[in-house]
């Protein structure tokens, strides 16, 4: 028997925040901004498998709400029964918005 893959449930903020993110770099190169948009996905599926292991956001100072980072990036996510659901994603010198982290189950 194998064991279950965590699940990783995308907010609407985090979905356009990546098409944000994707659009802006495209800008410039269509084909890095794929892979980056790719990067941070994997980096959310990584940190899916061990939730815990991301930093407690420090503007919140709640357990279950962390973060990882992918070099300037911040992946914002809320800990919920068998994954994460990722509430938003942004630059790291950009102010946290704190939308979405009590509702997104």
């Amino acid at each position: 028997m194998t064991a279950r893959k965590p699940k990783v449930r995308w907010t609407a903020l985090s979905q356009r925040d990546l098409l944000a993110i994707g659009a802006y770099i495209a800008a410039d190169d269509p084909a890095a901004a794929r892979e980056w948009v790719a990067k941070l996905k994997a980096k959310a599926h990584a940190a899916a498998l061990v939730p815990l292991a991301g930093r407690a956001v420090p503007e919140l100072g709640r357990t279950d709400v962390r973060e990882v980072r992918l070099r300037t990036y911040r992946i914002v996510y809320r800990v919920v029964r068998g994954g994460i659901t990722v509430v938003t994603v942004f630059e790291g010198h950009r102010l946290f918005r704190n939308e979405g982290t009590e509702s997104a189950e």
